[in-house]
């Protein structure tokens, strides 16, 4: 029969977890379990929120992607989201923020969206709209005027990806969560990852780095948790920005860039370079990447 995957129902759990009860905060209405739904009910037939069991012939929900048709399995493949209304910030943050921040977030393509084949919603309460990634719809049914449905392509589901990175971000931005890595910055922190790896261990800055990599600390001895990770998000923001700086340069051979990455990274110049807050985000990036 049609299950909640546990992908989705992490999504529903944070999301449960941070609109719903908070003594830090004043709500006018919170989000309630019964208005954040996975599975349809018992005569459901056919959308995302139906598993192989409960789809029919032609359903769009299989046939208008191939995404969906191979990763089609007894999971459900939709979160609803219901009414809520939470002030944060000298802000009201409602169900209509939301569906227009996360189909904003939908339409610029953030990275963390692409997995989303659609969202109906309403911003009124009134007209009910939908966003749809492959163009072909454009309507919903008026019970969307009080809830926001959000339908996943089934690959994803099948594949257990995360899903919560997007509204993880969503509570950041109206201050109900720290502030998580942007997909920007994820992918600025992949960009340091290859540039680290072509020097290769050759300089301080590479050494530390493949140490870490490698699971020994400073003496070379075996560690298991990461106690040099926020220096070497000090070092990897210098050395980032030493890189930009470099980018426009024609240097004929390595040792050239390695010298002109290095000169400059004086302690002063590396604690004037980096955010306050990233040093702690890519030391825990670093250390979700070292123990996956």
């Amino acid at each position: 029969m049609t299950r909640a995957p546990a992908n989705l129902l992490a999504v529903r759990s944070l999301l449960l977890t941070h609109l719903n009860v908070d003594p830090n905060t004043v709500r006018a209405a919170d989000l309630e379990p019964a208005e954040v739904g996975i599975v349809g009910d018992p005569s459901h037939r056919g959308g995302y929120h139906c598993g192989s069991d409960r789809v029919v012939t032609n359903d769009y929900s299989v046939v208008e992607s191939s995404r969906d048709r191979t990763g089609l399995t007894l999971d459900a493949a939709a979160l609803d989201v219901g009414g809520f209304e939470v002030r944060s910030g000298g802000r009201t943050h409602t169900l209509a923020s939301l569906s227009a921040w996360c189909v904003g977030e939908c339409q610029r393509n953030a990275a963390d969206t692409r997995d989303i084949r659609e969202i109906i919603y309403s911003l009124d309460g009134k007209t009910v709209k939908r966003w749809d990634r492959l163009g072909k719809r454009s309507t919903g049914d008026d019970s969307h005027r009080w809830h926001t449905h959000f339908s996943f392509f089934r690959d994803a589901i099948k594949a257990g990806r995360d899903q919560r990175p997007l509204f993880r971000r969503y509570l950041s931005s109206i201050g109900f969560l720290e502030d998580d890595m942007t997909p920007e910055e994820h992918n600025w922190l992949a960009t340091v990852h290859k540039n680290l790896t072509v020097l290769d261990g050759r300089n301080p800055i590479g050494q530390v780095y493949l140490r870490l990599a490698e699971g020994r600390d400073d003496t070379g001895a075996p560690v298991t948790g990461h106690p040099n990770l926020k220096s070497l998000g000090v070092q990897l923001t210098a050395l980032q920005t030493a890189l930009n700086a470099l980018s426009g340069r024609d240097f004929t051979d390595e040792p050239a860039i390695v010298q002109g990455v290095l000169a400059g990274l004086t302690p002063e110049k590396i604690a004037a370079a980096i955010p306050a807050t990233m040093a702690k985000q890519v030391a825990d990036e670093l250390a979700r990447r070292l123990v996956a």
